[in-house]
């Protein structure tokens, strides 16, 4: 889907958004806050940045890096003052040191192991290419929670018209999904922004998946 529908009837439409703050250890500080959250987790190199700015029609709200990993922190976005968007740092960077992985992993599994407003997790996956070892210990790891998630297919637009098929069904039989439960996305021409808008816009109105801890 092209990024051209009507503005009066696009979904997941953006009327504010306001940096909260950064979480940067699994310990540390993060806002408190009884609004619905979805965080966004992928690959550093899968194109986080540029579908954040892409679905949020904001050009610098996630910084856009040729230098994968350079989101190090949990950071925190209020939306329309009604929902929490939560950008998760990239995982799987091969050039990130043991040390500075060993930070990250505890943080991201704490934030989702404790988050009691989390609704779920949108999970990006580059379409160009087969699921690493890490999209699997992800998949795997949110199954084991049980939180609800979207599945992204990012760069979609790198692919031509006979790859496509090829490579959404591929993928989805690899993770044992349906191909409905995918989403085609490019942040270069909005491909699948209304389709991800929609999706978002669904999960924040379902009930909480766990009680509190």
């Amino acid at each position: 889907m092209s990024d051209e529908t009507p503005s009066g009837d696009r979904p997941l439409v953006i009327r504010s958004l306001e940096f909260l703050g950064g979480m940067a250890t699994a310990a540390g500080w993060r806002p408190e806050s009884s609004l619905p959250e979805v965080a966004f987790a992928g690959r550093s190199n899968v194109g986080k940045s540029s579908l954040l700015n892409r679905l949020f029609q904001r050009k610098k709200m996630a910084r856009v890096s040729n230098t994968p990993g350079r989101t190090r922190e949990v950071n925190f976005f209020k939306v329309n003052d009604s929902f929490v968007l939560v950008d998760l740092p990239g995982y799987g960077y091969a050039k990130i040191s043991k040390e500075k992985k060993a930070e990250w992993r505890p943080m991201i599994e704490r934030f989702m192991r404790y988050s009691t407003e989390l609704r779920g997790i949108v999970l990006l996956l580059d379409a160009r290419h087969d699921p690493t070892n890490d999209d699997v210990e992800m998949l795997d790891f949110l199954s084991e929670l049980g939180v609800p998630a979207i599945i992204v297919l990012t760069k979609i637009d790198k692919l031509s018209a006979k790859e496509r098929p090829k490579r959404i069904d591929a993928i989805s039989r690899s993770l044992g999904l349906e191909e409905d439960q995918t989403i085609a996305f490019s942040a270069v021409t909005g491909e699948g922004r209304d389709d991800l808008g929609r999706a978002i816009d669904s999960l924040l109105t379902q009930p909480s998946w766990r009680a509190a801890p």
